[in-house]
């Protein structure tokens, strides 16, 4: 019997926004509604609290819309067969789906009534579809051959216009035959007259509202902002004055709001196009985010200081907030109440994240760190240190709640942007694609903290390994270890009396280094044939990679000095992804191609179990992670989902979503409360487990650390991380792949933990009840009835 626990998304830490139209505010609430990935995010920025919804679909979210009553937001999606869908605000479930696109949805938006929804494709989906989405009925389409980056629908809701290369059209409505005939009847378009202006990019366009509903008003990457009347005609236009390109705009009955490079936004009278100021600019590229604690800093600029472009822009009219999205993917939310004095405006909400593929991530030997913090690493050359846990924080900035700390490992400020930002197509191309286009960038690959939490070591996409002091955040080392991408890092274990540090590589090299006596290098071991992806010491050292090969080896001192020497090599027939240790360091489980979570013991790398590890039938094993416990182990699959069993029985307790691109990194928090993970669509989800999760992970621990250092003595292990001896190394074993050997290693693992019954009802107060598993050895496991909210 498999019993599924909750464990439901608490916080998104990163957006992925392709431009201003992928960004919403409920003109009721202020509530502000961004993608990350497949998911939808709905911030409070006044309180910071953020609510999700999931698209099933597993397609990345390209664009959304708030409903003028601010009860619905529509999306559209990337993909082959993407949908149009409407979600309920208040309980975020679906009510509503079309599927009348083929190859994307570039942008969306619903009337002033409320009555329909315009969504246009991308280029090569050439459809533009008007929605009466409360009767399921497409009631207008037709074709558009330009690339199409923003629509807006007129205020009394007679027509649309889109806006896009060399591209600005108007779609008029014929209200009496769309509500009167049941089929689909032809859109009627006609193009506005851009005169000299028509080899123009309009980046963005919005309808006039109040006074000013006959005028329509775009902007063009050249920096114009332009307004064409009621008969269609480009009236006038007004120079922005920006050093490189414009993007985005926000349209009320009293403001215009441009968004531009360089971290601009200028605001306009929509009456007469007179300026009236500019705001303040976000934060400076690579601004130390430590330091930042007081607001008169990020107020003072240095003529010398780059800025963010701004890609996206929101007014929020009752609340007189404006939001801005940044190409550095950061988000603020400011105060704009009195613009006759823009030194007023005031910040009222700011987040940085990830500009780009997020690689990995550590929670572990961060002793020094206050509870709930983590680190991660990405293609934007940056390493972040985040906390989630806002009761912990020692030095609070001014930027973020969760970012505590940016180590920029280099001073080339463009990785630190999204180039792609403003791009429609890039926005909606493919995973492969978008991987592919990341292979080109260089990045901090891998990173691990150093068990006495003392040192800092990350390996980047060129093969340069660099070591930081954890306290101070200062590069003591850099040095070229490898020839292409560090894929692991790896230190051993404190009760081996050893400092070592493990470098794994693309170029099929493990560097053994000696990491008290300046990360001198100790040994090189060649023996695998292709790229290493995971190296671990359990008793051993163990390395497997694309080759397919398992390799144990035990460490001899000699009198030339440490040397490891091979004493088990398992092949498979599959390619080897990635590799976790648990606990007690008896067995390695290996993540493999075939979906499949190999379990070896380290004794003699004989395999003892194989369970699938992906609940679909499509992807690849991508990562595994073993909790602190030992009792479960948490799988991400090239599919985007991710699971997490029962480390000896096999069983899924619990399956996630969310992510648009590959997870490449998933861990547990060292509190057992969270699983967080990273993709490559920059986003870090941070997930809340089930609490009877958490306490059996607890209880485990318990369980597994000596009542006192005396009797930590006594019974702790023999087992040591890294194996010396003086004698003869053992004979090299081999094991092949073949099925009938596999059934005859494969051994069903039993629990060694089974908590007191009496115990867990007084520390917890839950009343715990036993069932039978049937499995071969039917072993007895503790399930907990409800109890915990």
């Amino acid at each position: 019997m498999t019993f599924v626990f909750q464990v439901t998304l608490e916080k998104v830490l990163g957006i992925t926004a392709p431009g201003n139209r992928a960004l919403a505010c409920d003109p009721r609430t202020g509530l502000l509604a961004y993608p990350a990935g497949c998911v939808v995010v709905l911030l409070n920025p006044r309180k910071n609290k953020q609510h999700h919804i999931f698209n099933s679909s597993r397609k990345a979210i390209t664009t959304l819309a708030f409903s003028p009553d601010g009860k619905y937001v529509v999306t559209g999606e990337s993909g082959h067969m993407p949908a149009v869908r409407v979600w309920e605000v208040s309980e975020r479930l679906q009510v509503a789906e079309l599927q009348e696109h083929k190859y994307g949805v570039a942008c969306v938006a619903f009337s002033p009534n409320g009555k329909y929804i315009v969504s246009v494709g991308y280029q090569h989906d050439m459809m533009v579809n008007v929605w009466n989405w409360k009767k399921n009925v497409v009631v207008a389409a037709n074709k558009v051959s330009s690339k199409v980056t923003a629509v807006s629908f007129s205020d009394d809701s007679s027509y649309f216009v889109t806006a896009g290369n060399r591209h600005v059209k108007f779609w008029y409505l014929d209200h009496g035959k769309t509500s009167k005939v049941n089929a689909t009847v032809p859109l009627l378009g006609r193009s506005g007259l851009l005169g000299e202006l028509r080899n123009n990019f309009f980046s963005d366009v919005a309808c006039g509202r109040g006074r000013q509903a006959s005028s329509t008003f775009c902007i063009t990457s050249s920096g114009l902002l332009c307004e064409f009347n009621d008969r269609r005609l480009l009236d006038k236009w007004v120079e922005l004055r920006v050093s490189d390109t414009a993007t985005c705009l926000s349209v009320t009955d009293e403001l215009i709001f441009c968004g531009c490079s360089d971290g601009t936004v200028r605001a306009f009278s929509p009456v007469n196009l007179h300026f009236l100021c500019t705001l303040p600019r976000p934060h400076c590229l690579g601004a130390d985010v430590a330091s930042m604690v007081d607001a008169s800093q990020l107020f003072s600029c240095r003529p010398e200081a780059r800025y963010p472009d701004t890609v996206a822009v929101t007014y929020d009219p009752a609340n007189r907030w404006l939001s801005c999205v940044y190409n550095d993917h950061s988000v603020y939310v400011w105060d704009v109440r009195d613009l006759r004095d823009p030194r007023r405006a005031g910040k009222l909400y700011s987040a940085l994240y990830h500009s780009s593929c997020v690689w990995s991530l550590e929670v572990r030997g961060a002793v020094h760190l206050p509870p709930g913090s983590f680190l991660s690493c990405s293609s934007d050359n940056t390493i972040r240190l985040w906390n989630i846990d806002g009761h912990n924080v020692v030095n609070r900035n001014i930027l973020s709640h969760d970012l505590q700390k940016v180590i920029y490992v280099d001073d080339n400020i463009t990785s630190l942007l999204d180039t792609e930002s403003a791009n429609t197509e890039k926005a909606g191309s493919s995973g492969s694609e978008g991987q592919q286009a990341d292979q080109s960038r260089a990045g901090i690959r891998t990173l691990r903290v150093s068990p006495d939490g003392q040192h800092l070591a990350s390996g980047d996409r060129m093969g340069v390994l660099r070591i930081h002091e954890l306290d101070s955040m200062e590069e003591i080392m850099n040095v070229q270890a490898h020839d292409s991408e560090i894929l692991c890092l790896e230190f051993s274990k404190p009760d081996t009396g050893l400092q070592l540090l493990a470098t794994a590589s693309r170029d099929r090299l493990i560097h053994v280094l000696d990491a008290g006596r300046d990360y001198s290098l100790v040994q090189t071991l060649d023996e695998h044939s292709s790229s290493i992806t995971a190296v671990r010491f359990a008793g051993q050292m163990i390395s497997c990679g694309a080759d397919k090969s398992v390799y144990f080896r035990t460490a001899q001192q000699t009198e030339e000095g440490l040397v490891f020497t091979r004493t088990h090599h398992v092949v498979r027939k599959t390619t080897l992804y990635d590799m976790d240790v648990e606990p007690t360091r008896k067995y390695a489980a290996v993540g493999c191609q075939d979906r499949s979570i190999r379990y070896h013991t380290h004794l003699n790398g004989k395999q003892k179990k194989l369970y699938k590890g992906s609940q679909g039938e499509d992807g690849t094993l991508i990562k595994v992670q073993i909790d602190p416990s030992g009792l479960y182990i948490a799988a991400s699959c090239s599919d985007k989902n991710i699971s997490i069993f029962d480390f000896y029985s096999g069983e899924c307790v619990a399956t996630m979503f969310g992510h648009s691109e590959i997870v490449t990194g998933v861990r547990f928090s060292s509190d057992c409360r969270h699983l967080i993970t990273v993709s490559g669509d920059s986003c870090i989800f941070v997930w809340r487990l089930s609490p009877e999760l958490t306490i059996r992970m607890r209880q485990r621990l318990a369980d597994l650390q000596p009542p006192s250092s005396a009797q930590n003595s006594q019974n702790a292990p023999q087992q040591k991380v890294v194996t010396l001896s003086s004698e003869a190394p053992r004979v090299v074993t081999m094991s092949s792949d073949s099925d009938k050997e596999e059934e005859e290693e494969e051994e069903e693992l039993s629990c060694p933990y089974m908590a007191t019954v009496g115990s867990l009802v007084e520390e917890t107060g839950l009343l715990p009840f036993l069932s039978r598993h049937e499995s071969q050895n039917a072993t007895c496991r503790l399930i907990y009835a409800t109890g915990i909210d």
